[in-house]
C-alpha cells in the first residue's frame, strides 16, 4: 500500500529474501533451531507487528501452515539521526515487542524476514551520511534478531533521491558481503511497463555497483491496474528490463524477479481477489519466478459488511473473503499444501465380497457340513436336511455364513 500506509505510520509494501535451494536456520525462543527451506523466506508475505491491529502470527500458522512472515518496516528516527526504528518511533535497540512476536513465530517452528524502507516516513540511506554508515544501521537489526533474510524497499519517494538509492544499494552490498547466506530482496515499484525511469535508474545503481540481490521485486498495484492480466503483463516487461539492464537471459532474469501484490482493494481503488492471486501464482511458478508475495496479512480478512468494498483499509481487505484466504497462495508458492480447516475423513475401507456357494436346492438332500447359497449369503448344514429353506427358522438345519 502507499498512501494508506504513509497515513497509517509505517510504510510500503513489499520484500524479502529470495529463493533458493540451501536450508536457512531460525532458532526458537527455546535456544533450538528450526531449518527453513529459502523458498519459505521468498514466499513471506508482509506482517506490520506493531500497526495496523496486528493478528495472531500463531493462530494464521495454525489455519494456513504458513512459517514465514515479512515484517514491516524499519526506518530512520522521526526526530533524525542514523539508527533503525520500528516505524520511526519504536528504537529496535530496545526492542521487546517485536522480539516476542518473532519468538513466537520460531517457537512453532517459523521465522522472519524483515523489510526496510517503504512509502511513508524517513529512510535510513536519506537519513544515514554514506553507504557505510546505512549498513551498520541495518546490521544493528540483523544482529539483534539474528536475521537470514532482509528486504530493501525502494519506492518513492526515497527512489528520486540519487544519494539516498545509493547508500541503499551500497549497504546492501555490504550486508550482503558480510553476512554470509544473509538473503537480499530489493524491491520497487511496479508500472504496466514493468517499472518507472526511477525504478529502472535503481537498477542502473545495484549494475554500477556490481551488486546483485536474489531478486528484484515490483508491486504491480496502485499504477492503473485491474486483475491479474495487467499484472502478468507488468512482469513480463519487467523481466525484458531486468535482461537489458544485467545482460541476463530470460530465465535467468526470471530467476531473480519476485512478485508483490496487494490483496483486496489497492489505495486507488483497484481490485484484486483470490481469482487474481492464483492467476498470477501460475505464472510466477510456471516461469520459475524468486519471489511472491503480498500487502499485508493485516488486511487478509473480510471487513465489516458497511465497509466492505467501499474503502481501502489497513486492517480488511474490502472483498469477500475467509480469513487468511490470500496467506494460502504464499503457502502454494512455499510449495506446500495449506490445511483446509477440516481434516479429510478417512474413506472406510469397501469389503471384498465373499465368493457364493453353489445355489441351494429344495430336492437336495444336503447332511452336516455341506454348504450352499441363499437369499446372497452362504450356508452351512449342521445336520441331515432336505426341503427346509435357509434362514426360515432361527433353530432350523442351517448356519448363517454371511453374505456372499
Amino acid at each position: 500500500m502507499r498512501r494508506l500506509r504513509a497515513c497509517l505510520g509505517a510504510a510500503a509494501a513489499v520484500g524479502l529474501a529470495a529463493a533458493g535451494t540451501t536450508a536457512l536456520v531460525a532458532g526458537n525462543a527455546s535456544g533450538a533451531t528450526t531449518a527453513l527451506s529459502n523458498r519459505w523466506y521468498a514466499a513471506a508475505p508482509y506482517l506490520m507487528p506493531l500497526d495496523n491491529d496486528p493478528p495472531d502470527a500463531a493462530a494464521i500458522m495454525d489455519a494456513t501452515g504458513l512459517k514465514a512472515f515479512q515484517l514491516a518496516f524499519v526506518l530512520a528516527p522521526n526526530g533524525g539521526g542514523c539508527s533503525p526504528t520500528w516505524g520511526g518511533t519504536a528504537p529496535v535497540s530496545s526492542d521487546t515487542a517485536v522480539r516476542s512476536v518473532i519468538d513466537t513465530i520460531r517457537a512453532k517452528g517459523g521465522d522472519v524476514s524483515v523489510s526496510i524502507g517503504g512509502y511513508g516516513g524517513t529512510k535510513l540511506g536519506q537519513a544515514c551520511p554514506d553507504a557505510a554508515s546505512t549498513a551498520a544501521a541495518y546490521q544493528q537489526v540483523i544482529t539483534k534478531y539474528g536475521l537470514h533474510a532482509i528486504d530493501f524497499d525502494l519506492e518513492e519517494p526515497e527512489y528520486e533521491n540519487t544519494a539516498a538509492i545509493r547508500n541503499e544499494i551500497g549497504a546492501a552490498k555490504i550486508l550482503q558481503q558480510n553476512n554470509p547466506g544473509l538473503y537480499v530482496s530489493v524491491t520497487t515499484a511496479g508500472t504496466a511497463d514493468g517499472t518507472g525511469w526511477f525504478g529502472k535508474q535503481m537498477l542502473l545503481e545495484a549494475k554500477s555497483q556490481g551488486f546483485t540481490p536474489n531478486n528484484f521485486s515490483i508491486m504491480p498495484f496502485d499504477g492503473g491496474f485491474n486483475g491479474a492480466a495487467s499484472q502478468t503483463g507488468a512482469l513480463t516487461n519487467f523481466n525484458a528490463i531486468l535482461q537489458s539492464t544485467f545482460g541476463w537471459d530470460q530465465a535467468t532474469a526470471y530467476a531473480h524477479e519476485g512478485f508483490s501484490g496487494m490483496n483486496g482493494r489497492s489505495d486507488t481503488g483497484e481490485y484484486f481477489t483470490q481469482a487474481d492471486f492464483q492467476t498470477v501464482l501460475d505464472y510466477a511458478t510456471s516461469h520459475n519466478m524468486d519471489r511472491f508475495t503480498f500487502w499485508s496479512l493485516n488486511r487478509d480478512r473480510q471487513c465489516t459488511p458497511a465497509d466492505n468494498g467501499g474503502r481501502t483499509s489497513g486492517t480488511c481487505s474490502s472483498v469477500t473473503q475467509n480469513s487468511w484466504d490470500f496467506a494460502k497462495y504464499s503457502v502454494k508458492f512455499a510449495g506446500v499444501t495449506p490445511p483446509t480447516g477440516t481434516p479429510t475423513p478417512t474413506p472406510t475401507p469397501t469389503p471384498t465380497p465373499t465368493p457364493c456357494k453353489t445355489a441351494w436346492s429344495s430336492t437336495a438332500v444336503y447332511t452336516s457340513g455341506n454348504e450352499v447359497s441363499y437369499d446372497k449369503h452362504n450356508w452351512k448344514a449342521k445336520w441331515w436336511t432336505q426341503n427346509e429353506v435357509p434362514g426360515a427358522s432361527e433353530w432350523g438345519p442351517w448356519q448363517d455364513e454371511g453374505a456372499c
